[in-house]
């Protein structure tokens, strides 16, 4: 990273490795041609072990937000009884999305800052006769909760053998292990700008084998999105409308930056990271936000003190070149959010701390100098161990 430009520590868009830059500033070429046909299959099969399936994975060009709707409509119909399962403001965007088409939805809310609990998705269920769908958030990037998919959905498949299971894991996929086929989910949807080190502007969908048989009997209206035309066009190396090609071109980049690190270190390296963010602001006197049970690998949330002016201590941090999240929808001016996903190294992490243990010093607060760097770096070493400290990330 360019020792000018900020260090961006926010939950997406997350920083471009430079290949990736260089990817998208290409010529254009032909989206009905051999070039395009190639590099699309290349992104359509490299995500696939991403996401754990085997079934067909759909790419479209839209925000992550445009995958959730695809999810929507392509698998349900109005009237249907929908249970939206919500720890957050994504997994409210999902339930409203489903609403507005349609659908019956009954919320299931969690308690911001905790992740959804199997039991009360088995007893919310059993008071649901019919249900066509139960839509879950991954990682809730507003308040730095990662669910445990696999114990929710082994909770619908439990009470609700039938339902679909249909999953945001926009800010999760590909910085953390998904076994989408092995846990019975039906539908997950990615987003570009998170994990996978583009920019925004695609969103990626797989679908199991019932969630593909759905989109037949779905009866939501929808053209632009509908997953069926593009895998269709997809068995032709296409798209049935003009990609978002730049994006695309950076997609394969960042696929092939991440063959290259290998599964296990990008897991890794996000687990170090995230081991040494909750480290680091806990030693800078900060209380995290989130559950620690289930605290997010590619986001932290901590509580704004009672006695921080939140703007002035941003206001220090953004001048010495960290940027930060603030909170979202209710936990505006209460938290504030690390991010680190994407090509995110440990470097930049400690890099980070040490912004902000400078800033805190600047503004008066007891801190001991280096607490935050050393708690960061022996919880890195602790979590993943000295091949960790070691990895310097996709993009380097």
């Amino acid at each position: 990273m360019d020792r000018f430009e900020p260090n961006l520590r926010i939950p997406g868009p997350t920083a471009l490795p430079p290949t990736v830059r260089e990817a998208g500033a290409r010529q254009m070429i032909n989206h009905r041609g051999p070039e395009f046909a190639a590099m699309l299959g290349r992104i359509l099969e490299g995500m696939k072990p991403y996401f754990g399936t085997t079934s067909d994975v759909a790419m479209i060009s839209s925000a992550g937000s445009g995958g959730l709707e695809a999810a929507i409509v392509n698998t349900l119909s109005p009237g249907d009884r929908v249970l939206g399962v919500s720890i957050g403001s994504f997994g409210d965007r999902f339930a409203k999305i489903a609403t507005v088409y349609g659908a019956d939805v009954t919320r299931l809310d969690a308690e911001w800052g905790y992740a959804a609990a199997p039991d009360e998705v088995r007893e919310r269920l059993r008071s649901m006769p019919e249900v066509k769908a139960v839509l879950l958030t991954h990682n809730e990037t507003s308040t730095g909760v990662m669910n445990p998919i696999a114990d929710l959905a082994a909770a619908v498949r439990e009470e609700r053998p039938d339902a679909l299971i249909l999953v945001d894991s926009v800010s999760g996929l590909g910085a953390v292990p998904f076994h989408m086929d092995d846990w019975g989910v039906d539908l997950v949807v990615t987003g570009s700008q998170k994990a996978w080190m583009a920019a925004p502007g695609l969103a990626m969908i797989a679908a199991s084998a019932r969630g593909w048989a759905a989109m037949e009997t779905a009866r939501m209206p929808r053209f632009y999105l509908d997953l069926r035309a593009h895998r269709d066009a997809a068995t032709n190396g296409q798209t049935p409308f003009t990609p978002a090609i730049a994006v695309v071109y950076q997609v394969d980049e960042g696929l092939r930056l991440m063959a290259a690190e290998g599964a296990d270190h990008i897991f890794a390296r996000h687990e170090a990271c995230a081991a040494a963010a909750r480290a680091g602001l806990v030693a800078l006197g900060f209380e995290l936000f989130a559950d620690q049970r289930y605290a997010s690998r590619t986001v932290t949330a901590a509580n704004v003190p009672d006695d921080l002016d939140w703007k002035a201590f941003n206001a220090e941090i953004k001048s010495r070149g960290v940027v930060l999240a603030g909170g979202q929808g209710k936990l505006t001016g209460k938290i504030f959010r690390l991010g680190h996903l994407g090509s995110v190294t440990l470097e930049e992490i400690l890099g980070a701390l040490s912004t902000l243990e400078v800033a805190a010093l600047t503004l008066g607060r007891p801190v001991e100098p280096g607490a935050a760097v050393g708690a960061a770096q022996r919880a890195a070493l602790a979590t993943a161990g000295i091949a960790a400290l070691s990895v310097t990330g996709a993009g380097a």
